[in-house]
């Protein structure tokens, strides 16, 4: 009987009796404990499920989260179906707990103490109120084989993560405090699983896309090198708010507990099951990140709005960023006639969750608006793509050309930009949906970056393409900060970056790679000569 093994980089290596079994789970040492994972099945790689890295308090569920202590024991790595409280999208159904600050790691065989990899980790989407880092929607194989280590981490939503109270035990932004304290965890513990702390790359979508943003406008430490924004950023319009510390008030109120003390009211809801506060706060608000107030011996995240703000963090980062051709399509595809008769102070609406205008200037900049997109029409069902590109446009495409801009200013180093306009069968929105018309409608790319585990047939060919193009991109800018270092078969086209005094750059990732220059131009000129005029009337701008 072999008695030798060792703990090294923290891959178990047992005797040749013992490597002749069908599986050897992965056992690594960390600065937290020993973590037992998985091998997995369908790639060369391991899976270090559910890790627990935050703890939230029980008396004030709505307050930031601290670091999870220390294993005692090895910790069973197996379980990803931590899920932090929510309406989940894909049954509608109340699901979640509190004891959900968890991540998972999928390390390929290649990373050791010897050769230690590149980290991405991925902050998901879903409007703050949904979303979860699982396999069942995020599984890692397409990315993994690429050479990287690919982190996805969980964090509150909701009032649990986003309930702005403005005061020093409910600040605001707990989710992305949480995210916070997983970035921390990685950075400290990444080096045990083979990863180089070095070469930390953290993207995200939509609102995972926002929250990446805001970790660079943050006043906390950096604790990567790069970053990847796919539709979102911090610049969408309304993503900030002021603390609200009547939405306790309300939400409270709903429940059967009347108050106009905000900490009574703190402490009652505190005591309430969470999908009964989740089932009332859809009824009350939006949760959103918000502007903090600073008090002594409580952390902040984000204290003024990025208009206001200079961007140290980004001085000679590499940026990857874009959207996709046809963001809001699944907002207007499947709606009937009534809808859009409904629908006419769209224009007034979105223009009020970006701008402060008084009533006369909001009625004279609604008609300019109205005017550039459909003219003298009114809103029918015919217009529905117009109407896709305004919202679009207002909340996707002209917010990343600002936070370019901004990047640009505050001395980026290469930005790579794309619009993804590909529609094939792994659009992940449009087949959730039903969608067959137009580009590609948000978050469409997922699918051909991570493996959609409830579809259950081989992607096809020409899926397959966009899919391995994709992935070998996104994880050569994790390696190199360079998506095509050089051009390859696969890569046939150079994808060059912008910087300050070069071309507008973009790569649109279609059928073909091709590399353009200023994606929708006539519109986002539009937009920029709107903002340049209404400057002093967008939401939190100060002037000096």
């Amino acid at each position: 009987m072999c008695s030798n093994f060792f703990i090294g980089f923290g891959f178990l290596l047992l005797c040749n009796g013992i490597i002749a079994s069908p599986r050897i789970d992965p056992l690594v040492e960390t600065k937290v404990g020993l973590i037992r994972g998985l091998t997995a099945s369908d790639g060369d790689y391991s899976m270090f499920l559910g890790i627990p890295f935050g703890v939230v308090d029980e008396t004030n569920p709505f307050g930031p989260s601290t670091p999870y202590p220390k294993f005692e024991n090895t910790f069973e790595a197996y379980d990803d179906s931590a899920i932090c409280p929510q309406i989940e999208e894909f049954n509608n159904t109340l699901v979640g707990s509190l004891d959900c600050l968890h991540l998972n790691i999928y390390v390929p065989k290649s990373a050791t103490s010897q050769n230690r990899v590149p980290v991405l980790v991925w902050i998901y989407g879903g409007g703050f109120s949904i979303g979860f880092s699982g396999r069942y929607l995020y599984g890692p194989k397409f990315l993994v084989k690429n050479d990287i280590i690919l982190v996805t981490i969980n964090y509150r939503l909701g009032p649990y993560g986003f309930m702005c109270l403005g005061t020093p035990e409910v600040p605001g932004n707990q989710g992305l405090k949480d995210q916070l304290l997983a970035l921390r965890w990685i950075n400290n513990n990444i080096e045990s699983f083979g990863g180089d702390v070095n070469k930390i790359t953290i993207m995200g979508e939509s609102a995972g896309g926002i929250s990446v943003d805001l970790h660079l406008y943050s006043a906390q430490e950096t604790l990567f090198k790069s970053v990847i924004l796919q539709s979102g950023t911090a610049f969408l319009p309304g993503t900030l708010t002021e603390p609200k510390p009547e939405l306790s008030l309300k939400l409270s109120e709903n429940l059967g507990f009347t108050t106009d003390d905000v900490s009574e009211a703190l402490t009652f809801l505190s005591s309430i099951d969470p999908h009964l506060i989740i089932a009332s706060a859809s009824t009350v608000d939006r949760f959103w990140p918000c502007i903090e107030n600073q008090f002594d011996n409580t952390e902040t995240f984000i204290t003024d709005y990025p208009v206001n703000m200079e961007i140290p963090k980004v001085r000679n980062m590499p940026i990857l960023i874009g959207f996709n051709d046809n963001e809001m399509i699944t907002h207007y595809a499947n709606r009937d006639t009534e809808f859009f008769e409904m629908h006419n102070g769209i224009f007034a609406e979105r223009l009020n969750s970006g701008f402060n205008f008084d009533a006369d200037t909001l009625l004279e900049m609604e008609m300019f608006v109205r005017h550039f997109y459909i003219g003298d029409e009114k809103i029918t069902e015919e217009l529905k793509f117009v109407l896709a590109d305004m919202l679009s446009d207002f909340g996707y495409n002209y917010p990343t050309v600002r936070s370019i801009a901004n990047y640009i200013k505050n001395r980026a180093s290469n930005i790579y930009h794309y619009v993804f306009s590909y529609n094939g069968g792994r659009n992940f929105v449009k087949r959730k949906n039903n969608v067959t018309i137009g580009g590609a409608a948000h978050a469409d790319e997922i699918g051909y970056l991570f493996d959609v585990s409830f579809w259950h047939e081989k992607p096809e060919l020409h899926d397959q393409l966009i899919l391995d193009r994709m992935t070998t991109m996104w994880a050569n800018f994790v390696k190199y900060s360079n998506p095509t270092p050089q051009i390859t078969e696969l890569l046939p086209v150079r994808w060059e970056p912008i910087n300050e005094g070069s071309p507008y750059y973009y790569l649109d990732i279609n059928s073909e790679l091709k590399l353009e220059r200023r994606p929708f131009h006539n519109r986002m000129a539009f937009w920029e000569l709107f903002y340049n005029l209404n400057k002093k009337y967008v939401t939190g701008y100060r002037e000096y």
